[in-house]
This record gives C-alpha cells, sequence and structure tokens, in this order.
C-alpha cells in the first residue's frame, strides 16, 4: 500500500505551489518569502509532500526515495544536522544507458550512487529500522547516477534558508538505474570502489563505505525517517543511498560512466 500523506494547512500549500511555480518558470534560486519559509524540519517534509504531488501529475507516483548530504563535512557547508531525504518519482527514472538534454537544466548536477530495489515492505509501523533488517528487504543492488539541479543556486542564499532544500526535494530529477544484480548478498558493498570517468578521464573514486560506513546505513536511515512521519517504503521501491564521489557538472556533449566493480557500470550521455 503506498503512503498516505496528511491533508496540508493552506500554508504548506501556498509554499509548495511557490516553489512548483518557481521551477515552472525556471528561477534561479532564491530565498523563499518570509512568511512562507518552512519553520521547522516537519514543516520543512510537510511542504516537500505537497510540492511532490504538484510534480507527480507530470512525472508520476512515488517510485523511491534518495538520501543527500550523508557526510558531516556536507551538512555543515549547508547549514543541517541531520541528512535529507527526498521522493524519486516513476518517469524521473531512467535505465542505462540514457540521454538527457542540458537545456532541459538549469544547471545539471551528477551524482554516483549505490541503489537498492526493495523485495518487500517496510512499513513505519515495523520501525527502528536496522542495517541488518533493511539488508534482509533488498532484492537488487546496482549503480546509478542521480539527476539533480540546484538551480544555480548560491550557498550563501542556500545557508541563510537551509529547509529550502528539503522543502525542494533536496533537488532531485530523477535517477539514471544500472542493471540490477539479484545475487548482491555475495558483494561486500561497503568495500565497492566507484570510478566516475568523463569522456574516458577518470575524475573521482569512492568506496562504498564512504556512505554512512555502509550504503545499507543510508537505507536503514531512510527507512526511519520516513517512519518517523508515518510512512514506509514498498516492495519495488528503489532508494539511492548518496554519492561515493562529489556532484560534477557535466556540460553538453558530455559521456559519463561510472563503475561499482562487481556490480558493474552505469552510462550517461548529456545532449
Amino acid at each position: 500500500m503506498r503512503n498516505r500523506r496528511p491533508i496540508a494547512e493552506p500554508r504548506i500549500e501556498r509554499a509548495a505551489k511557490w516553489l512548483h511555480e518557481a521551477h515552472q518558470r525556471r528561477e534561479r534560486f532564491a530565498p523563499m518569502p518570509a512568511e512562507l519559509a518552512p519553520r521547522s524540519v516537519a514543516d520543512a517534509y510537510a511542504m516537500q509532500a505537497e510540492y511532490v504531488g504538484l510534480r507527480a501529475v507530470r512525472l508520476g507516483a512515488i517510485a523511491g526515495y534518495k538520501i543527500a548530504l550523508t557526510t558531516p563535512a556536507m551538512r555543515a557547508l549547508v547549514g543541517i544536522a541531520d541528512p535529507v531525504a527526498g521522493d524519486l518519482l516513476e518517469q524521473s527514472l531512467r535505465r542505462s544507458p540514457a540521454r538527457v538534454q542540458a537545456a532541459d537544466y538549469q544547471r545539471l548536477l551528477v551524482e554516483f550512487e549505490i541503489a537498492v530495489e526493495l523485495g518487500e515492505d517496510l512499513p513505519a509501523v515495523h520501525a527502528p529500522y536496522t542495517r541488518e533488517r533493511v539488508a534482509q528487504a533488498v532484492a537488487a543492488v546496482m549503480p546509478a547516477f542521480e539527476l539533480a539541479d540546484d538551480r544555480e543556486a548560491d550557498l550563501a542564499l542556500l545557508r541563510a534558508q537551509p529547509l529550502m532544500l528539503i522543502a525542494e526535494n533536496a533537488w532531485n530529477e530523477g535517477a539514471v538505474l544500472g542493471t540490477p544484480a539479484r545475487d548482491w548478498q555475495r558483494i561486500d558493498l561497503a568495500a565497492l570502489r566507484g570510478v566516475v570517468s568523463i569522456d574516458g578521464a577518470v575524475v573521482g573514486e569512492g568506496m562504498g563505505a564512504d556512505v554512512m560506513g555502509h550504503p545499507l546505513e543510508a537505507l536503514a536511515w531512510v527507512a526511519n525517517n520516513l517512519a518517523s512521519r508515518g510512512l514506509g517504503l514498498w516492495r519495488s521501491d528503489v532508494v539511492i543511498t548518496g554519492s561515493l564521489v562529489t556532484s560534477k557538472m557535466p556540460k553538453p556533449g558530455a559521456q559519463l560512466r561510472f563503475e561499482l566493480g562487481e556490480l558493474g557500470a552505469v552510462e550517461l550521455n548529456v545532449d
């Protein structure tokens, strides 16, 4: 059963509409009007739910989740105490090899992640979840790109209203998924080495352990974050667990490849 969202108060609805219209008008990132700005983390997630609902009219139902700001350094940079969860929408998920148009984004950001596909439900009623418990629910693991758009955000402006990152669904614009490995249990996910290349040149490397010590710790965090809001993870949901390598901003014509050891590779062309 898919998550049911509570009815939002009018201010939350107005804030979500403000964000949605800013995206539609392709406006550069700017702080929300003071009367609409999120006042708490709970406020921000309520806005996110409404904002995602507006986007779902075009991009389909929620099909999974993401986690952002998985390192203390990134959280300190932005000014948020905890990681951030966001929703993935059905029509924003692609399979590798994929192509995107740079012109469709104000500023395309690409991140390099380990994705999981769930084979069973993880409802809120059974929280809290541990890494060991969520591992039992994972049906497949695969390499992935996250596609994001920060709308040319200035860090100083974001730090002035950091909860906007939550409200704006952590800037997610989808993901590109590699071939699912269903025999993943034999693979040490923490020891996986990820290598990113653009136009054949290596531009970054990272390890599975760089994401909260283990990618499935990130999955457990997402499950518990959702449960704290009365929501669950469901069979067939995809969760991208955080970037092993710093974000890249590819230009038109770029060819990206993310190799993830035994899990294979994922490819993206930017036109």
